[in-house]
C-alpha cells in the first residue's frame, strides 16, 4: 500500500521522468528547478549529474520548504565526447553517427532530498553499445521518433532499442532518465511506499 500524506516533487518537467515516477502510483507535482546547466571546466561527467542533480534538488527546497524532492541529471559520453540533449535532427544525426558500432556511457544521477536535511544520492551508469547501421538508417529512425530532447538521440522504451547490440546495466529505467529501482527502494525505506495504510 502507498502513504498519501507526503507531499513529493519532481524537480523536473521532463515527460519521460514523469512517466516513470508516474508508475509508483503515488501523487507528486512537477517543479522545473530552471538552473545553469553548464559543465564546469575539466569537469567529470559523473560528478557533473552529480552536482546538477544536487542544484536542482536546492533550487526547488526554496520554494517548497517542507516537501521530499526528487531530482536527477544525466549526460553521456563517447570517446571523451559529451553528448547532451540534441535540439534538432542535424545535431541529433551527428550525435548517432558518431556513437556508431561504439560504447557509449549514460551517467544518470538520483537525489532525494528531505525537509530535514537528510540527502540521499547516487549516479547510475549504463553502458549502451550500439551497432553500425547507415546514414539512410539513422535518419529513417530520427524522423520516426525525433528524440530531440533525449540526451544521446534516442529512445531506448521505443524504436531507439533497434540501434543497439546490447545494453549493459544494473536499472533499465536509468537510461531513460530516471532510476527507478533506486529510488522505490529508497521511498520504500522511508515508508512512503508499501507502508501502512494511511489512517
Amino acid at each position: 500500500m502507498l502513504k498519501t500524506n507526503v507531499s513529493l516533487v519532481l524537480a523536473s518537467q521532463s515527460a519521460f521522468r514523469k512517466e516513470s515516477l508516474a508508475r509508483l502510483n503515488v501523487p507528486f507535482t512537477c517543479i522545473s528547478p530552471q538552473i545553469d546547466e553548464t559543465r564546469q571546466i575539466n569537469e567529470p561527467i559523473d560528478a557533473m549529474v552529480l552536482r546538477l542533480g544536487i542544484e536542482k534538488a536546492a533550487k526547488i527546497r526554496a520554494t517548497q520548504p517542507n516537501a521530499i524532492i526528487i531530482a536527477s541529471d544525466q549526460s553521456a559520453e563517447c570517446e571523451g565526447v559529451t553528448l547532451g540533449k540534441p535540439g534538432n535532427h542535424d545535431n541529433a544525426l551527428a550525435q548517432l553517427t558518431l556513437m556508431q558500432g561504439k560504447t557509449v556511457s549514460f551517467y544518470t544521477s538520483l537525489i532525494l532530498a528531505f525537509p530535514d536535511g537528510n540527502t540521499q544520492s547516487h549516479v547510475d551508469i549504463t553502458r549502451v553499445h550500439f551497432r553500425q547501421l547507415n546514414q539512410s538508417q539513422l535518419n529513417r529512425y530520427l524522423t520516426i521518433e525525433q528524440p530531440y530532447q533525449c540526451a544521446g538521440a534516442f529512445k531506448s522504451e521505443g524504436l531507439g532499442i533497434a540501434l543497439f547490440d546490447r545494453i549493459d546495466n544494473q536499472d533499465p529505467s536509468a537510461l531513460i532518465g530516471l532510476p527507478m529501482i533506486k529510488l522505490s527502494n529508497w521511498l520504500t525505506d522511508a515508508g512512503i511506499l508499501l507502508g501502512e495504510p494511511c489512517v
